[in-house]
């Protein structure tokens, strides 16, 4: 049998893989370490959908907790 996941489940399932990454880590994903590129790219492009409006009513919600958590993880310069 196979199993195919729906386009909700997809997201759904990178979403909390990205919120998990950065409670355990206490960062955002990076696009330089080569475990986290997709992660960080997939971030990316839903921030792109969101700021194109073309990121669909039932997402938004889930995107701003992803954003959210994002800001809580923030990268702070530490020679200012």
């Amino acid at each position: 049998m196979v199993f195919l996941r729906t386009q909700d489940e997809h997201l759904k399932a990178n979403l909390q893989k990205v919120i998990d990454f950065m409670e355990v880590n206490e960062r955002r994903p990076s696009k330089y370490v080569p475990e986290e590129k997709l992660m960080h790219h997939w971030w990316k492009h839903q921030q792109k959908l969101f700021n194109a409006g073309l990121l669909k009513e039932d997402r938004i919600g889930m995107y701003k907790q992803l954003i959210e958590t994002g800001e809580r993880y923030r990268h702070v310069n530490q020679y200012t």
